[in-house]
């Protein structure tokens, strides 16, 4: 069975920040939301050269989607070493790929992909964090790691180093299926409960539901860059 796909997307810079360093692709049948980090300049760059990189090489048709992932990263870790004025920059990235009814998804970092099936939302993706592993470890609460002062600290990133662990994954979609890609600039304002009533009010318009997420997000302080992807599956 091949799905289809309605798509809407939105990014904010929010209320702190001086720039936006979260980029997005929607470019179907391939989708990813980046969250930069390094700083203003090098946090623009590192998101928006990983993404710019897949869709290059997705437009090739040169490897497959964790290959792509991987040359991402080995491109914004040279350009990182070799241009001072981006030093130790690096994205988180997390990224879906349309095959027919499944989606391959691609995750390293923080920003998160949430699936929501018959009005249930689970999230599919792992933190690579250093609050997640507190949290796996029993040491926090949740709820504790969403104001946690080393929340924004990842353990794993595109550029950080030369060498990178891809969490991959493929799963069979159906119709009805939500599918949520964003930057923990909307998580750390916004509890998985939140985010599913929000969800469930817009009753299946996902451009509803892409603005009223990121206008939450910033009400609630807009400490970070917020972007969300959303995608509702349809035979």
């Amino acid at each position: 069975m091949t799905l289809r796909a309605t798509v809407a997307a939105g990014t904010d810079i929010g209320h702190v920040r001086e720039g936006n360093e979260d980029s997005f692709t929607s470019m179907d049948p391939l989708f990813a939301v980046a969250d930069g980090m390094g700083g203003h300049a090098g946090g623009e760059v590192a998101s928006g050269l990983a993404l710019e990189t897949i869709e290059r090489l997705f437009t090739r048709g040169e490897g497959d989607l964790a290959e792509q992932v991987h040359e991402a990263n080995r491109i914004v870790f040279e350009r990182s070493v070799l241009d001072r004025s981006v030093a130790g920059m690096g994205t988180t990235l997390t990224a879906a790929l349309l095959e027919g009814d499944r989606v391959r998804l691609a995750h390293v970092g923080d920003s998160r992909a949430y699936l929501i099936r018959n009005e249930q939302m689970s999230r599919i993706t792992n933190d690579h964090s250093w609050v997640n592993e507190q949290i796996q470890s029993g040491v926090i609460s949740a709820e504790q790691a969403r104001s946690h002062p080393l929340r924004n600290v990842v353990t794993r990133a595109l550029g950080g180093r030369s060498d990178l662990v891809v969490d991959v994954q493929s799963r069979r979609m159906k119709p009805g299926d939500v599918l949520l890609l964003c930057s923990d600039g909307l998580t750390t304002m916004i509890g998985d409960e939140d985010i599913a009533r929000i969800l469930g009010e817009a009753q299946g318009d996902v451009a509803r539901a892409a603005t009223a997420l990121v206008a939450e997000a910033n009400q609630r302080g807009g400490e970070d860059n917020i972007t969300v992807v959303l995608l509702r599956f349809e035979e």
